[in-house]
């Protein structure tokens, strides 16, 4: 079996600021696995959040044994954007293997459309009620927020996309005092969820604390082990493949959630279409799906995703699984 991994660069459409930076592309490492002709793909986004980089990212690839399995890859490396690219490609490459598609051998039933948010990037209140001018024919909005002014920017939002869901961002960007004063004002104004509105460190301030819209944990949910720690924190876990360290654990967790009681958002790093692929597998039923990578980019795979009215479609065969 030959791994390759691959840095490539896609430009985003337009700036894409949250309140950790802006940025104007995706840097992405692309992972070719191929093994008696057959190839399978992958795709992770590494991420200074959780310390890694192209290079760290790249190079735990690249220490990996010359043979395994996709269960042996869990053990071989932690979760993470590396583990994601190599186990995403083995699905791949399993499938075309078996000349089925890859929920067939998850034994999921035949994925279908799911609609999935559309995020508006950290703006002046004024901006981003353009975006949402601009983008108010979209049934979900996700709002990336985490700063003192976020009021007046959720007010603005709701004006210029009144008919749309709406979700929040907030990451990790607000006190627990922040959040108790907002809250009110975030029913008034519809919103649906909170994603993350405390830092990972410091959401034990939540037990307790009255939430009347859902809160989500994003840095606080990467897998299977990290359930334990949410409880009486949380409503709805954001599952994202780069935590998970991919398809394997991102199914798992998904099961363990739901059998917790959690409810389902699936995620994404701003990556392409190919890095979204196997995770539209997972967000099949899910309370919120937040895969619009591609939507952001100027430029993404060849078979790329299909995006309209009904959502985001499962891949084609050509494009992964």
């Amino acid at each position: 079996m030959e791994i390759s991994v691959k840095a490539e660069t896609f430009r985003l459409a337009e700036v894409f600021t949250i309140s950790r930076g802006s940025r104007t592309e995706a840097k992405v490492l692309t992972v070719k696995v191929s093994d008696d002709g057959v190839v399978g793909w992958g795709e992770c986004v590494p991420y200074a959040r959780y310390d890694e980089t192209l290079e760290s990212v790249t190079e735990e690839i690249e220490g990996l044994p010359e043979r395994f399995t996709r269960e042996e890859l869990q053990g071989l490396l932690p979760g993470g954007a590396a583990r994601n690219a190599v186990d995403c490609a083995l699905w791949d490459l399993e499938a075309k293997r078996a000349g089925k598609r890859a929920w067939e051998l998850a034994g999921l039933k035949v994925p279908g459309p799911e609609i999935t948010a559309f995020t508006l990037s950290l703006d002046t209140a004024e901006k981003m009620e353009a975006q949402a001018r601009k983008h108010a024919h979209r049934p979900l909005l996700k709002i990336k927020l985490g700063t003192p002014d976020d009021m007046a920017r959720l007010e603005a939002v709701r004006r210029g996309a009144p008919a749309s869901k709406i979700i929040v961002d907030a990451n990790e960007g607000w006190s627990a005092e922040v959040y108790a004063e907002l809250a009110p004002h975030l029913v008034r104004l519809g919103v649906a969820l909170v994603e993350q509105p405390l830092p990972a460190g410091d959401d034990a301030a939540l037990i307790g604390m009255d939430r009347p819209v859902p809160v989500c944990a994003d840095e606080s949910c990467h897998d299977r082990a990290s359930l334990p720690k949410l409880k009486g924190k949380y409503d709805v876990v954001n599952i994202k493949l780069d935590k998970t360290g991919g398809l394997t654990e991102a199914l798992a967790l998904r099961d363990a959630a739901l059998a917790e009681g959690y409810r389902v958002m699936v995620g994404c790093m701003v990556g392409t279409s190919l890095a979204m692929a196997p995770a539209v597998l997972v967000a099949q039923g899910a309370m919120v799906t937040d895969l619009d990578g591609p939507l952001l980019l100027a430029e993404d795979r060849d078979a790329p995703l299909r995006y309209d009215e009904q959502g985001v479609y499962p891949p084609e065969a050509s494009l992964w699984g």
